[in-house]
């Protein structure tokens, strides 16, 4: 099938209506879009959220802190004070608004998912400049299937994504700015909020950190490339006024404050106090050495989707099950890693800055489980990076005509039908399906 260049692509955008006559995106429609994605998968993520009305996972651990903080349970010990307070303060209001049950529990999750696909539609808008391959972007995230479950459970890895990835967007359309401080600095306090749900928050902010630095850095060097390009990753010329003051301001600065000020409900301005939490999560969570569990898996293993995470399993009788297994969608994610070898290609063949980007982040909150001293490891910690790797499939599917890439849209929609049955608890399954979809012995 021929590949069509990039000004062809660009002008079949302009024809649909993609982007205006003089190449800029319609700011009022794509703010009507990513409203309108978030919208709707809020509220498909809402289906059939109260099932189970029981704790599933790991909500044994954040609830319970919730409640805490509302009173609802003994004041001391402090329960899990081994995660930042953000995520587990936006369930603790969900419960104060809807009461303490199961769909008050989850329902941060589904406002955190709308606002995670929103923020890769963002993204792919910064990176594509087109409404299309955004839009596809969007849905191939929603339909890798860890996007769908994560955000249907109380837990803190959604709201870590969804404030991260809208931290990136952020960064994503400040990179070609001429005057990106203000857009620095929002996607600086988008950083604070995802560290100040997990501290793997933090992943997206260091390689934010080390690609304006790079770049900064080659500028004082005087590097330039011998036949310099628009679309190079690098620019001599790149943010001609921004100073390592406004960095540091924007990127260092506007992170510590949003994540300093979600202990204040929980400490006041307690300086001592705010200080001995960094400490007790910094040792409870980096430096412990945990004993193994049933479903843990190492890094490396996660892109191949060697082992899942079962939420939830129960036999409502012998042949029918309500099941939940974060798992990942294979038509999405095995295809995205060849796509990511072509960002690979692309970065160094052609300099792309689209691919480096891509390529950057998606490294930039995978790589780093490799250095942490942790024993155990979860195949949802890849969550971040297999949401953006969406952008990676989408920067592939552009080489070719427009009907490919909606065709494998549906594809991915396909598969994420067909796991459906293990993916949501409301809608239950057979033990025959599940073995079907059990393809190997080690997803059991």
């Amino acid at each position: 099938m021929p590949m069509k260049s990039a000004a062809a692509r660009r002008d079949e955008d302009e024809d649909d209506g993609d982007v205006a006559q003089d190449g800029a995106l319609p700011a009022r429609r794509c703010a009507l879009t990513a409203f309108m994605i978030f919208v709707i998968t809020h509220v498909i993520l809402m289906i059939g959220l109260a099932s189970p009305p029981k704790f599933v996972f790991d909500e044994v651990h954040y609830v319970p802190a919730a409640r805490q903080m509302l009173g609802l349970a003994p004041a001391t010990p402090q329960l899990n004070p081994m995660h930042p307070p953000l995520a587990k303060e936006l369930i603790a209001l969900s419960i104060r608004t809807f009461g303490d049950n199961a769909f008050a529990w989850r329902y941060p999750g589904t406002v955190l998912g709308g606002l995670a696909v929103a923020a890769i539609y963002l993204c792919g808008l910064a990176l594509f400049a087109a409404q299309s391959p955004a839009i596809a972007a969007a849905l191939l995230a929603f339909f890798n299937q860890m996007l769908f479950v994560q955000a249907r459970i109380a837990m803190l890895d959604i709201g870590a994504l969804a404030f991260g990835l809208l931290g990136i967007a952020a960064f994503l359309f400040a990179f070609r700015l001429r005057r990106p401080q203000f857009v620095l600095a929002l996607a600086g306090a988008m950083f604070g909020l995802a560290i100040a749900c997990k501290w793997s928050g933090l992943f997206p902010l260091l390689t934010t950190l080390l690609i304006v630095g790079l770049i900064k850095l080659l500028q004082h060097w005087q590097t330039s490339f011998g036949d310099p390009q628009p679309t190079d990753w690098y620019q001599p010329e790149q943010w001609p006024q921004l100073r390592w003051a406004s960095i540091a301001l924007c990127l260092v600065a506007a992170p510590t404050l949003c994540y300093l000020a979600t202990f204040v409900p929980l400490h006041g301005l307690s300086i001592g106090a705010i200080a001995e939490a960094q400490r007790r999560i910094f040792a409870d969570s980096v430096t412990t050495a945990i004993a193994g569990h049933t479903y843990m898996s190492a890094w490396p293993t996660w892109p191949l989707l060697v082992r899942p995470v079962w939420f939830l399993f129960d036999k409502a009788s012998e042949t029918d099950i309500a099941a939940v297994v974060l798992l990942g969608n294979p038509l999405v994610l095995w295809p995205a890693l060849p796509a990511l070898a072509v960002c690979v290609r692309d970065f160094v063949a052609q300099r792309s800055a689209t691919a480096f980007l891509i390529l950057t982040f998606y490294l930039g909150c995978y790589l780093p489980w490799a250095l942490l001293p942790r024993a155990l490891s979860f195949l949802y910690y890849y969550l971040p990076s297999a949401t953006l790797a969406s952008l990676a499939l989408v920067h592939v599917l552009m080489r070719w005509p427009r009907r490919v890439m909606w065709a494998y849209v549906a594809i991915a929609m396909l598969g994420f039908a067909l796991m459906l049955p293990i993916s949501a608890a409301f809608i239950g399954t057979t033990m025959r399906t599940f073995t079907r979809l059990m393809l190997f012995q080690s997803w059991i």
